[in-house]
């Protein structure tokens, strides 16, 4: 029975070296990015070869 608790605190103590802490903490500066948005209103143009890529349509989808 003394085998058992060895390894259980083996076990247990390799569970706290690797899940002991919890990780550092992220900036929001750091999990933000600033982009240059699309042109809108009269400066957007309609580009008919990408615009398949943002239609959806159920039926499409299940294929019927």
């Amino acid at each position: 029975m003394d085998k058992g608790l060895t390894a259980d605190a083996a076990a247990a103590a390799a569970r706290h070296a690797r899940y002991g802490s919890l990780p550092g903490r992220i900036r929001f500066e750091g999990m933000t990015e600033e982009v240059e948005g699309a042109p809108t209103g009269a400066d957007a143009s309609y580009d008919s070869e990408t615009s398949w890529k943002y239609y959806s349509c159920l039926a499409l989808d299940l294929g019927l």
